[in-house]
Parts: C-alpha cells; sequence; structure tokens
C-alpha cells in the first residue's frame, strides 16, 4: 500500500484581494495586510477564507515498495498551478492513502478552490464509485472514509474541542516538532524572499506528521513491534541519506 502524507504552505492571494476589496496600486505587502485586517473586522481572526489562500509549497513524503522519500513539488519558481497539478497527479499514479494534520480542515480545501481556479483535473481524487466501484465505500472525499486519514480528526474523535495542533502531539510523543518555527511566520518570509526556507518548514511538517501516522498505525495494530520498528529506521536512514540542513537538524533532534 502507498502512503503518502502531505501539507501546504500559503500566502494571501494579493491578485484577488486586489479585484475584491478594490486594492490596486498597493503592494503586495500592503494588499495582504488590508486582507488580514478586513477579515479581522469581519470574523473577530485573520484567517482568510479558504479561496484566498494561494498555495507556495506542497510537500510529500511517500511511503511506496521499500522506499521512504521526502520533497516538496516543483521548484522554487514553479507557478501555483504547477504545484497543485503535481499533488493531483501523484495521486493519479499512486493512489495512494493519504495522510495529513487538519487536511480536511484546511490544506484539501484550499487545493479544491486552487485547483478550480486553475482548471486542474484530477478524476481519481474525486472518484466516489461511479467509475470505480471500490471508491464508493472508500474516498478521499467522504470525512469517515481511509483513503485519507486526517490525523487531527481521528485522534480527537472528531470533536472540534478535543482537537490538538501538530506541534503539541508531536512534542508529547518525543518528536522534533517544528524546531522552533511557525506557520504564522510565512507571509513573512514570503516577503523577504525566503521561499527556500518555507520549502524546508513545511518538509517538518510533513515528518511529523508521518512520524505520528505511524505511531497511530502502531495503536491500531497494523503494525506490530517489529514492523513499526522496521518503518521508523527507514525514514531515519532516508534522513541520514540527505544532506539537507534542516533533515540533519530533524535527525539530530530525533530521539534513537
Amino acid at each position: 500500500m502507498n502512503v503518502l502524507a502531505f501539507d501546504i504552505e500559503t500566502v494571501p492571494d494579493v491578485d484577488a484581494g486586489r479585484r475584491l476589496y478594490g486594492l490596486e496600486g498597493l503592494s503586495d505587502d500592503q494588499v495582504g495586510r488590508a486582507m488580514f485586517h478586513l477579515r479581522h473586522q469581519e470574523s473577530g481572526s485573520d484567517f482568510l477564507r479558504h479561496p484566498l489562500h494561494r498555495v507556495v509549497a506542497i510537500s510529500v513524503a511517500l511511503r511506496a515498495g521499500e522506499r521512504f522519500t521526502l520533497w516538496s513539488l516543483g521548484d522554487l519558481d514553479s507557478p501555483e498551478r504547477d504545484l497543485v497539478q503535481r499533488f493531483f497527479d501523484g495521486i493519479e499514479r499512486y493512489t495512494p492513502t493519504l495522510v495529513s494534520w487538519n487536511g480536511l480542515g484546511f490544506d484539501l480545501p484550499v487545493l479544491h478552490y486552487r485547483s478550480l481556479l486553475h482548471g486542474v483535473a484530477a478524476p481519481r481524487y474525486w472518484e466516489t464509485g461511479e467509475d470505480d466501484p471500490g471508491f464508493r465505500w472508500n474516498n478521499y472525499l467522504s470525512r469517515f472514509h481511509q483513503r485519507h486519514t486526517d490525523l487531527m480528526d481521528v485522534l480527537s474523535a472528531y470533536q472540534g474541542r478535543a482537537a490538538a495542533p501538530l506541534e503539541l502531539v508531536a512534542t508529547l510523543l518525543g518528536l522534533p516538532g517544528k524546531m522552533g518555527q511557525s506557520g504564522a511566520q510565512v507571509w513573512d518570509r514570503y516577503l523577504a524572499g525566503e521561499l527556500q526556507g518555507i520549502r524546508d518548514y513545511c518538509e517538518l511538517d510533513v515528518l511529523n506528521t508521518y512520524l505520528v501516522y505511524l505511531r497511530l498505525e502502531r495503536v491500531r495494530g497494523r503494525l506490530d513491534p517489529q514492523g513499526y520498528a522496521r518503518e521508523c529506521q527507514l525514514v531515519r536512514d532516508a534522513l541520514s541519506g540527505d544532506e539537507r540542513s534542516h533533515l540533519q537538524a530533524f535527525l539530530r533532534a530525533w530521539p534513537a
């Protein structure tokens, strides 16, 4: 079975903000901050509505065959449409079990809106059994199906009041967590031209997510102690063979 853990990072869609709010002539920074301010006036929170998030990074961890691979889709110059297309192309190719943290609440709805904007076709992802009966009772779209495992939803028993942030749960389990970084920093880092740093941060989130997933598979009885140890070692071996500094820092902070 193929498993694909994923995470996205987003910034305000300032082009949409200019059109919606008549903000022509302002810089990206000014438009973004105006969008946050208007949203706060509307809802009491500056968290933008999902369609107004523009995807700047998608990171994935793929467990397929005997391999574990971690990377960010596209490159630093890839347009948003390319990132979204590559994500859904991966689903078309591997039909994986998707694994996320709050993917149902944020990542996937954002990807839905952005694929709609860019006209990205993803028939395998949207399949619900009309063409493939195997998707009737287990597809990517239904909340309680397991082709997509939203760890935050599952661990909180689908109760919003019991939901916890990834950083808390990862740290509880002795994982490195976000290592001092935060999604709240993404807009400022993007404006500063630190897209590579954003992609690195996204990959750390994916690593934590995947390792929490392995622990869940252990307590669900789908991995015995030996199988769990083998899967963790597979991740360690992959990180050991990757010279990127943020992954080496994660490996050093991950207790043996």
